[in-house]
C-alpha cells in the first residue's frame, strides 16, 4: 500500500481565521493571522450582508 495523504495541519506562524458578526453571529470572512505578532483576537468594523449595515466582527475559529 502507499503513502495516504494525511489532511491534518501542521503547526505554523500563520492561521486562517473566520470574523463573526457580533450581531447576527454569522461568520462572514476570513482572513489570515500571524499568531506570533499578534497573541490577541482581531476585531474589526465590517459590513454585514445580513443586517445590511456595519457591524463589529470578531475572530473566531475555522471548523
Amino acid at each position: 500500500m502507499g503513502k495516504g495523504n494525511s489532511m491534518a495541519s501542521k503547526k505554523t506562524a500563520v492561521e486562517l481565521i473566520a470574523l463573526q458578526c457580533s450581531e447576527c453571529k454569522r461568520k462572514n470572512y476570513t482572513t489570515k493571522k500571524n499568531r506570533r505578532n499578534t497573541q490577541e483576537k482581531f476585531e474589526f468594523n465590517k459590513y454585514c450582508p445580513f443586517d445590511r449595515k456595519h457591524t463589529v466582527h470578531k475572530e473566531a475559529k475555522i471548523k
